[in-house]
């Protein structure tokens, strides 16, 4: 009996050992399942967290950060707060900028000479080189965009601009691409969309590369020369070197007839008939119903070249002379129209 009780005892001890370690497992697995899933609510969590901070480092890089600090034409330091919200602009070539950035539902004020896109026909106007500064404060703006006419004539009056809380850009479009370039990026910077202003100028560079890669099959002994009319007779200016115009014939192995003058000037009938130009571009036939006729009909122009060959072409003045994003299509249609055998 005593030895049958201390089998009995054993055996209860194995089965209790076996129920404490079939207990520990299942403890152990229990343990186990909740690391495990401790591990993936953390390894969710860091995902989501790096989900938010990649979307919110994209926002950071469309929109810009804030506050930031440009420096202007003029050489002045503006640090804008936060990005603007609603803006003035006084010069035709900073408002295209604006609108082609993707900023134009900001834009609540433009100059009289404002006329791109067309939805600028719909914004209230603010002056030209006259400010109307009483409407201009009255509207509060966050950013007004300049030129240096204003500061050197209306000092005073950005003053009181500033004074308001208004931040002041001055900006000048510039002469050359390089110099529209950094505008673009400017206003970019100004108005948080540095990222659209880059695509711009890229597109700017590829597409005026291209036409200069197309050009470069032109040789020296087959470049024409061009005449460009900006203003029509009697006082008629073109447009020489240190331009827009002359950086654009180049491009294209075209030869500027006034490249010898500097900026824009004035020539006489006489001294442009001498230059015996093989085209002719005009730029003012939005105010002159013919351009054509009103060159041809010149006394003792027959003999020029261009009216010889019928080589007269009017171009849309705002695509080769206004320093914005559409200066590129300028090229282009110059290209276009002055080697057609090359540029089809």
């Amino acid at each position: 009996m005593k030895s049958m009780l201390m089998k009995w005892s054993r055996v209860s001890a194995i089965l209790a050992l076996v129920v404490v370690m079939f207990t520990a497992c299942g403890t152990n697995e229990e343990n186990n399942n909740n690391v495990t899933n401790q591990s993936n609510e953390n390894e969710e969590d860091a995902a989501n967290n790096e989900a938010v901070e990649n979307s919110n480092e994209a926002q950071e890089e469309e929109t810009g950060e804030f506050p930031v600090t440009v420096t202007d034409s003029s050489g002045n330091e503006v640090t804008i707060e936060e990005e603007p919200e609603t803006i003035v602009s006084l010069l035709p070539s900073n408002t295209e900028i604006v609108f082609e950035l993707g900023a134009g539902d900001r834009m609540i004020g433009v100059s009289e000479f404002c006329n791109y896109p067309e939805e600028t026909a719909d914004i209230d106007t603010v002056g030209g080189q006259d400010i109307d500064a009483e409407l201009i404060l009255s509207m509060e703006p966050d950013l007004a965009l300049v030129q240096g006419y204003h500061e050197q004539n209306n000092s005073d009056m950005l003053d009181q601009f500033e004074d308001a809380g208004i931040d002041v850009l001055v900006i000048e479009g510039g002469n050359s691409f390089e110099e529209v370039y950094d505008t673009i990026h400017l206003i970019g910077e100004a108005t948080g969309t540095t990222e659209r202003a880059e695509e711009i100028v890229v597109d700017m560079e590829d597409r005026l590369e291209d036409v200069q890669e197309q050009a470069s099959s032109i040789s020296e002994e087959e470049k024409l020369k061009v005449w460009v009319e900006v203003a029509p007779a009697p006082d008629i200016f073109t447009t020489g070197s240190g331009t827009f115009m002359q950086e654009m014939l180049d491009a294209i192995q075209a030869t500027n007839a006034a490249e010898e003058e500097e900026g824009w000037v004035n020539l006489t009938e006489e001294e442009i008939v001498t230059l015996n130009p093989d085209v002719i571009i005009t730029t003012y036939g939005y105010y002159v119903e013919d351009p054509q006729q009103e060159v041809v009909s010149r006394d003792g122009w027959s003999d020029v070249p261009a009216v010889q060959n019928d080589r007269i072409h009017d171009v849309h003045n705002d695509t080769v002379t206004r320093p914005g994003p559409r200066l590129i299509e300028g090229v282009e249609t110059l290209a276009e129209l002055i080697y057609p055998e090359v540029f089809e």
